[in-house]
């Protein structure tokens, strides 16, 4: 299918594979979408502007990168970078189209309706969108569903005005009469309010007033204040809602002096907000920020898990804005017809940027129209993106690789190092549920074809093996269904998040006859496979007592909503601990017998008991483990640690960057970046897959990892209990 990407400074229509439904979403056939000039055009043009440019305006970022560059190295870090700014970037957020399909969870709307749609994670300038339910509305009878493409923009303008709480008879001042101000005017004049506006363009007010805006104030004619401070008879006016866009903060004075006592000003658009005291103190004003379309908006449990507001104590939400200013359009409240300057399909994207960019006349909107019917039988879940070349010849020693979930993790280090080990692997291809991301990654790493939909990698026989990398609570059933299709699976950690989900995995393996062969499964605990603990476990191998071990994980402080804190990624325990059980067994080789398990019990709510905890292992060789892992510290100091007691030994490991031993004659290590060993566990990987090793990890193993994390995160859920 089609869709705008919007890649250093241009715009361009690409070929990417369409989305698959999923729970809580509709899919959607797009008729039109609008394109929003200021938004899409501003981040257009930043596409467009050098690194080092951006880098000056974002000095925290440049500190963020300095110490990527101190941990990870430089190369990493500009294979990294590499990644960021060659990639596209979707357009678009405001849409209207018919229903394809509804996910699970859906009963109000059905396929076939007419709906609008809202959302820059979604409501992208594409043939088919995959949109969650509460940024989706039905489209009024009567209404025409170009008109409806511009929903999202309705909305902005609408939540702009419940700010400011108008009432009948009050006078307000609009400043900045493009496509949001030239809504508000009309829905103040819905409203019963008398409205004054102003813009530098002499066209906008000339629209705007035969769209019913009552008075002006022309900029190049008039001081805007003592205009503002005239036409309301020396009181001002009652409100000021700025829906222009500039860096300076004087807009923002001046509807301030605009204002009588009392009054109150919106923010809507992009302005300067260094406020000067005196402008608002004497008056006692209020000032507002109106937050995009709505409450809702930025809430991932609104917007993405579906979880609406109850109407009682939230009138007004995104959607129902959304729906309020469709209607209001369908009744004849609003007039879009003069403010839609062109119609572009969606082949000719390019051109419209274009035409926005550099038109005589300023265009005041913008859309594009799209085929009537596009194709979403399995075939549009997959675009090839990179042909082979004819003469190419498939070495029968490399792996077929196929990778499942392009997050940035997988981005940033598994395909790197997919590709620095291309003796090796083939990457044939990179699938995601949002099909630029597949595109777009596929091409940057040299894949064969980007998809949608994972069961299309499953069931190509061009594909030996799969890296599964998606969030958390997907995994063990991918991987399950990775391995009945014979593909040997590469999973990320955690391997499971449920010991239902574990008993799968082994039952499976249980079942297949003695003496067949089994696809390879191995689980990306790669901190056994860093230099550091292959040295470790030489110098413990042919020890003759058990050993004492304590590791102290500084995780850093994680927001409770984030998503490894929820159920798709299941905690930090089980998504991230489960490294350091894995080393234990791995440096024991040994049994799990005991566990204990403490934590802290946080004041406030800010910190959770479940990401602050020791747990205490016995293994079955009298070795003695123990893990301290804490959000508490701080980031600037070391993220691991661990300590070794063993035979009159010590041995110190400080962050996967130097090893220190005393007591033997046995040399540390050290290197100048962290090496915790992802590159060579898609080593091992292949060693196994190809015959020439066994299993980098032993299933048992892998299991024991996962068991201690189930039993140490059902310990910390009681934890929640008064005992």
């Amino acid at each position: 299918m089609n869709q705008v990407i919007i890649r250093q400074g241009t715009a361009v229509v690409e070929q990417i594979p369409a989305p698959e439904i999923q729970k809580g979403t509709v899919l959607v056939q797009v008729d039109h979408s609008c394109i929003s000039i200021g938004t899409e055009i501003s981040g257009l043009r930043t596409s467009g502007v050098p690194l080092w440019k951006r880098a000056v305006q974002q000095p925290d970022k440049v500190r963020k990168l300095m110490r990527i560059v101190a941990t990870q190295g430089l190369s990493h870090t500009r294979n990294m970078l590499k990644v960021k700014t060659s990639a596209g970037q979707p357009s678009g957020y405001s849409a209207a189209g018919t229903v394809i399909e509804v996910g699970e969870g859906i009963t109000d709307l059905k396929a076939g309706e007419r709906v609008a749609c809202a959302g820059a994670q979604f409501a992208h300038h594409a043939d088919i969108i995959r949109v969650p339910r509460n940024l989706v509305t039905p489209v009024p009878e009567g209404l025409g569903l170009a008109e409806a493409s511009t929903v999202t923009l309705g909305a902005i303008a609408m939540q702009g005005l419940r700010r400011a709480a108008p009432t009948l008879g009050e006078t307000f001042v609009v400043i900045g009469l493009g496509i949001l101000g030239q809504l508000t005017v009309q829905l103040l004049k819905a409203n019963g309010c008398r409205v004054i506006g102003t813009d530098l363009d002499d066209s906008r007010i000339t629209m705007a007033k035969e769209m019913g805006m009552d008075l002006a104030i022309q900029p190049r004619e008039d001081n805007g204040v003592e205009a503002a401070l005239r036409l309301t008879d020396g009181v001002g006016a009652d409100g000021v809602i700025i829906t222009a866009a500039t860096k300076s903060s004087v807009i923002l004075s001046d509807a301030f002096r605009m204002t009588r006592k009392k009054g109150r000003v919106v923010v809507v658009g992009d302005v300067g907000l260094e406020i000067n005291r005196a402008d608002i103190y004497e008056k006692e004003l209020d000032f507002y920020i109106s937050t995009s379309y709505g409450p809702g908006r930025y809430d991932r449990n609104y917007e993405e898990k579906g979880q609406d507001y109850p109407l009682g104590y939230v009138r007004w939400t995104e959607n129902r804005n959304m729906r309020e200013y469709l209607k209001l359009t369908a009744e004849g409240k609003i007039q879009l017809g003069p403010m839609i300057s062109r119609v572009f399909p969606i082949e000719e994207a390019p051109e419209a940027y274009e035409y926005i960019q550099h038109a005589a006349a300023k265009p005041m909107m913008v859309l594009l129209s799209y085929p009537k019917k596009a194709e979403t039988s399995g075939s549009a879940h997959r675009v090839t993106v990179n042909l082979r070349p004819q003469h190419f010849q498939r070495s029968g020693q490399k792996i077929r690789i196929g990778l499942i979930g392009a997050g940035e993790f997988a981005k940033n280090m598994h395909l790197p190092n997919i590709k620095a080990l291309s003796g090796t692997y083939e990457l044939q291809a990179v699938m995601s549920q949002t099909g630029y991301n597949a595109a777009e990654t596929a091409k940057q790493f040299g894949a064969v074809y980007a998809a949608t939909s994972y069961p299309l990698l499953l069931q190509d026989p061009e594909i030996d093996a799969v890296l599964i990398a998606t969030r958390h609570d997907t995994h063990a059933p991918i991987i399950l269904d990775a391995l009945r299709a014979g593909k040997h699976v590469y999973v990320e950690k955690p391997l499971a998040l449920t010991r239902d989900q574990l008993e799968d995995i082994q039952q499976f393996y249980e079942e297949i006859p003695e003496g067949n062969a089994s696809p390879v499964l191995i689980t990306g605990f790669n901190r056994r496979f860093s230099p550091y603990a292959v040295k470790i476990k030489e110098l413990v191998e042919q020890r003759t007592n058990p050993m004492i071990l304590n590791y102290r994980m500084n995780a850093g402080y994680l927001p409770l909503d984030h998503w490894t804190q929820t159920e798709e990624g299941g905690g930090r325990n089980l998504g991230e601990c489960c490294h350091i059980y894995d080393l234990f067994t791995y440096l024991t080789g040994s049994r799990v017998q005991r566990i204990r398990v403490s934590h802290l019990q946080p004041a406030t709510k800010f910190y959770s008991h479940t990401d602050n905890f020791v747990a205490t292992m016995e293994f079955a060789d009298g070795s003695v483990a123990s893990v301290t892992y804490t959000a508490l510290g701080s980031k600037d100091y070391p993220k691991e640690q661990m300590d070794i007691y063993v035979d009159g030994k010590n041995i110190f490991l400080d962050d996967y960057r130097k090893l220190s031993i005393a007591g033997s004659k046995a040399k540390g290590m050290e290197t100048k970046i962290s090496s915790k060993g992802q590159r060579e566990t898609l080593e091992r990987f292949a060693e196994a897959v190809q015959g020439h090793n066994d299993w980098p990890i032993p299933l048992w193993q892998q299991v024991q990892a996962t068991e201690i994390a189930l039993e140490v995160e059902r310990s910390l859920s009681k934890g929640m209990m008064n005992l």
